[in-house]
């Protein structure tokens, strides 16, 4: 029988760090069905307060103690989750502490670093990323493709937008994505909107059999979704990329997070914000 646990996420801000540092720890333990709760904003010490029933609520329900990862900054808040029956984990500490002792300087403990409004640079460069993104999805539009970093090219839901998005939300990237579609493959050139681009162009693929799979979800029984024409596609696409010497990756078992590391690392593009 499967041990079940609850696991909080608590920040006086977002909780990204947390979440996503306690998310990835607790997925190596496979004999485990974890809940896993975001709680953000615990910003006095009434919420954390009411934190802690919550906690108890947990441990009751579970009979065992929940696990708790924290990134706060205040310590009177953060004292105050730290009492609750549970493994409290708290992030910031066990990174801060080490480093300022090898920097020899106190952190600034600001509350909201890691996630905010505050750098404005980076923030106006998240949303003009994103902008872009959108402004330049499957090929609406190819004017100011001189601006981005990089064009992505394939099929019809190879992961190209969401990739897109990502590479924009998370690393500031300008990421335009254009399709390529059987016109191109009778000619087997690339499309005369790209020719002038080819160095920014970078090809995702996917197997046909899982492109079936999602075509056939998005519009079923149409020819567009059927194996034999998504076979034809991939293997055209992909000798279309080769022709061109253009670099690809094939998606099909990765997620939208490999995937976008994968094209920044490879396409050797700048991250501009964190």
């Amino acid at each position: 029988m499967l041990q079940k646990r609850t696991a909080f996420y608590v920040s006086d801000r977002t909780g990204i760090t947390a979440e996503m540092l306690g998310h990835s720890l607790l997925t190596q333990f496979e004999g485990v069905v974890f809940t896993e709760t975001p709680v953000p904003f615990v910003d006095s010490l009434e919420k954390a307060q009411e934190l802690l029933r919550r906690i108890d609520d947990a441990r009751d329900t579970d009979g065992k103690r929940p696990l708790v990862f924290t990134t706060l900054v205040d310590p009177e808040i953060s004292a105050v989750v730290a009492s609750a029956d549970a493994l409290v984990l708290d992030c910031f500490e066990i990174f801060i502490a080490p480093l300022e002792a090898e920097l020899g300087i106190k952190s600034s403990h600001t509350v909201g670093r890691s996630h905010s409004a505050a750098d404005v640079v980076d923030y106006h460069r998240r949303i003009e990323a994103v902008n872009y993104a959108l402004a330049h999805d499957d090929g609406v539009s190819t004017r100011d493709l001189t601006e981005a970093d990089v064009i992505l090219v394939g099929v019809s839901r190879s992961g190209k937008t969401p990739t897109c998005l990502y590479l924009a939300l998370q690393f500031g990237v300008r990421a335009a994505n254009y399709p390529l579609v059987p016109e191109d493959f009778s000619s087997m050139r690339l499309p005369s909107q790209l020719r002038s681009f080819r160095a920014k162009l970078f090809g995702l693929t996917i197997n046909a059999d899982r492109l079936q799979h999602i075509r056939s979800e998005r519009k079923p029984g149409s020819s567009y979704a059927t194996l034999p024409n998504c076979q034809f596609e991939v293997r055209e696409a992909e000798a279309l990329m080769r022709q061109e010497g253009i670099p690809y990756l094939d998606t099909t078992t990765k997620s939208i997070e490999e995937i976008a590391t994968h094209v920044l690392h490879e396409a050797k593009l700048v991250r501009h914000i964190y």
